[in-house]
């Protein structure tokens, strides 16, 4: 009668682990920048005028983030990323933060970034991942 009781508490207390850890994920604070930012590492960066773009790879996916350069009122962010041959994936936001994260799947293709902010803008060009 004793060994019965033993069993039925070992996945009682796997499932109060796993909950703990599951609190404590939830719990603990992000970096400032890991929100909204694409995975992986930075390729690239594009710079202009009101703001800038983050071109991040990984693996063979590459993702783009405008981010605006100040705290001010909302203004109309653009981000967008083509790769050779495919349709181009563009996000537009009226916002003070960001646009995107916009992803596309590059392979070993060619591909082509580009942002703006208000009338500030920047373009890549095609260039190999």
């Amino acid at each position: 009668m004793g060994e019965g009781g033993g069993t039925r508490r070992r996945p009682v207390r796997a499932g109060a682990v796993l909950a703990a850890a599951g609190l404590l994920a939830v719990a603990l604070p992000y970096p400032a920048g890991a929100a909204g930012d694409c995975p992986g590492h930075r390729v690239r960066t594009l710079h202009f005028a009101t703001g800038s773009v983050r071109v991040h790879q990984h693996g063979r996916y590459l993702c783009a983030v405008t981010v605006p350069h100040g705290r001010g009122t909302g203004r109309t962010v653009t981000v967008g990323v083509q790769a050779r041959g495919g349709r181009p994936v563009v996000a537009t936001r009226h916002t003070a933060r960001r646009a995107g994260p916009v992803t596309v799947y590059a392979g070993r293709r060619w591909v082509r970034v580009w942002g703006a902010v208000d009338r500030g803008s920047a373009a890549s060009g095609w260039f190999r991942r």
